[in-house]
């Protein structure tokens, strides 16, 4: 479930608190909503978590950073790991069973989404693009909970998010490309190839630029343009630690990108405090 490695969490729970915070417009979200999409969010972290381990059962055992998981020396069989992920999600699901009607026919998405993706590195190119979709679909359920629809904005973010989740899992994805290489997994890091500095780069600057065209949507003001020019101190800080291609590099890289989408968020937040403030 990689409860002791929260990172995955942070990049699904940043993401997910941006919607929150742009559709409750110059307000704090509402308490019980932002405990049920926190909850619901480690919960189904974990679940998809789960359901890669249980996917790449016969491949982890080959790379390096993942040849000790429970999966891989047998601690968890296989149907264990099934049940596991199976009640992850319906605890998931009864979470958000008192929100809106819509919040519960977009988790049928994201469920399909959370668990396909693993298979997605066996024929996609670039399946951190579909990581993207799948990590922020915590978006346009947050504006579906707040204001019972999803506005263009919504998208948007989630667009936005999807370049977020290519620049940082082809970070990730740089550190395993020689073991991927070995036995046939695709990932953008191999995708890209020579390039794949560059590309991470320009996809740094595709998110923030689209978060930058979401806050002219949701009417943010400077505090959340601080937050978006933090961020891209930060993507150029990770352009210092990916250049030479390193594991160690690119992996502080990776895991780095929590301060980014802190601060983001914490622009956001602070935009919403001044809004209220000045009502």
């Amino acid at each position: 479930m990689r409860l002791d490695k929260p990172i995955g969490s942070l990049l699904l729970l940043w993401p997910t608190y941006w919607g929150l915070w742009a559709a409750s417009a110059g307000a704090f979200p509402d308490f019980a909503l932002l405990l049920i999409f926190t909850l619901g969010t480690i919960l189904m972290r974990s679940a998809g978590c789960v359901i890669n381990d249980w996917a790449d059962r016969d491949f982890d055992g080959h790379v390096e950073r993942t040849r000790l998981r429970p999966l891989v020396t047998g601690e968890v069989g296989g149907c264990e790991a099934l049940v596991l992920a199976a009640v992850l999600a319906l605890l998931a699901f009864l979470l958000i069973l008192p929100l809106p009607a819509l919040v519960l026919w977009l988790s049928v998405p994201a469920l399909l989404l959370a668990v396909s993706y693993p298979f997605t590195k066996r024929f996609l190119a670039i399946p951190q693009a579909y990581l993207g979709v799948a990590f922020g679909f915590g978006i346009p359920m947050a504006f579906a909970a707040q204001l019972g629809s999803v506005p263009p904005v919504g998208w948007l973010m989630l667009l936005a998010n999807v370049f977020w989740a290519v620049a940082y899992d082809t970070e990730y994805a740089m550190v395993d490309r020689e073991d991927d290489l070995k036995i046939g997994i695709r990932t953008s890091a191999i995708t890209f190839g020579r390039h794949d500095v560059l590309a991470v780069m320009l996809c740094y600057g595709a998110f923030l630029g689209l978060m930058w065209l979401a806050g002219e949507s949701f009417g943010a003001g400077w505090p959340y343009r601080v937050g978006l020019a933090v961020a891209a101190v930060l993507a150029v800080h990770h352009f210092t630690l990916i250049r030479t291609r390193s594991r160690d590099g690119c992996f502080k890289a990776f895991r780095h990108n929590n301060w980014l989408g802190a601060a983001v968020f914490a622009g956001m937040a602070a935009d919403q405090l001044l809004r209220a403030s000045s009502l």
